[in-house]
């Protein structure tokens, strides 16, 4: 077992989901440990993510811990093996490794869903758009680092593409339409280009209008990927400071209750392509 010392929220995930096993099947650190021929040490930093854990430790653990469903296990191997080397890793020491755990989060979700209040969705940015959200952060990046950001969110959206295209679904707050990144045109260019790849069968758009009123969630932007199964999914926040990950169950309860509020008070996916495109006309 290879020793890291800055995990990612992959990783950390990983060590997060086996500790779980371990504490709801109330099996101690130290049977843990010697079922899978670790000391104390090398557990507590395996769930840490810390520490690799082969397939075979984490069925063993599995097995020991009385946990049967397979689904579950399976995707909790997929999680666990060693990544090819992904295409946010040629960003990582230049830009906020939170950026690239966000890219790996996304590529590895089978499915998505977001909710934005004041930025359009990160995943159907064009450049002018994602270049004056980045150059109006304080303090100000040197230009090199926002055109590193750019080309990093322009890279993100091809998990929206292609055969492989993960089903994505965005609710974007009107309050999110009418901020003008960029100026008039550039705002006016990026809410044409939603509403054109708002057509894909695979992208779905959904306005909340002010009319609505009060929502849950207002004051963060949530990213919801599912993972193989229900108990792997994931919720990211923006934050001041970067992206926070969280998965425990009561907060992805809470989250879902979100998302299933705004499917039922946004506008239609047609009603929100007129709404948008009104919208890009007073421009």
């Amino acid at each position: 077992m290879t020793a890291r010392t800055s995990p990612t929220a992959r990783q950390q995930r990983v060590g997060a989901e086996l500790r779980r096993m371990r504490v709801v099947a109330d099996v101690s650190a130290e049977s843990a440990a010697g079922v899978l021929s670790v000391s104390r040490s090398q557990l507590s930093a395996i769930e840490q993510g810390l520490r690799a854990v082969s397939t075979e430790r984490l069925r063993t653990l599995a097995s020991h811990c009385g946990v049967v469903d397979e689904r579950y296990i399976a995707g909790l191997t997929v999680l666990a093996q060693p990544p090819e080397r992904g295409w946010w890793e040629a960003y990582r020491g230049t830009i906020p490794a939170g950026l690239l755990d966000v890219s790996e989060l996304e590529w590895h979700a089978t499915r998505m869903h977001t909710v934005q209040t004041v930025h359009l969705p990160g995943l159907l940015h064009q450049g002018a758009y994602a270049r004056a959200v980045f150059g109006s952060v304080i303090p100000a990046l040197p230009a090199s680092e926002v055109e590193l950001r750019v080309a990093h969110r322009m890279r993100r959206q091809q998990v929206l593409e292609g055969d492989g295209a993960r089903p994505y679904t965005g609710y974007v707050h009107e309050a999110a339409l009418r901020m003008q990144f960029g100026g008039r045109r550039a705002t006016r260019e990026q809410l044409e280009y939603l509403c054109a790849v708002s057509e894909r069968d695979t992208i779905t758009l959904r306005v909340l209008s002010v009319e609505a009123g009060a929502f849950p969630g207002a004051g963060h932007a949530m990213l919801y990927a599912e993972g193989a199964v229900r108990l792997l999914d994931t919720v990211q926040l923006d934050s001041a400071h970067g992206p926070d990950f969280t998965h425990d169950e009561p907060q992805l309860t809470k989250y879902r209750s979100h998302l299933q509020w705004m499917d039922q008070h946004a506008l239609s996916e047609d009603a929100s392509r007129d709404f948008i495109h009104a919208i890009a006309r007073d421009l």
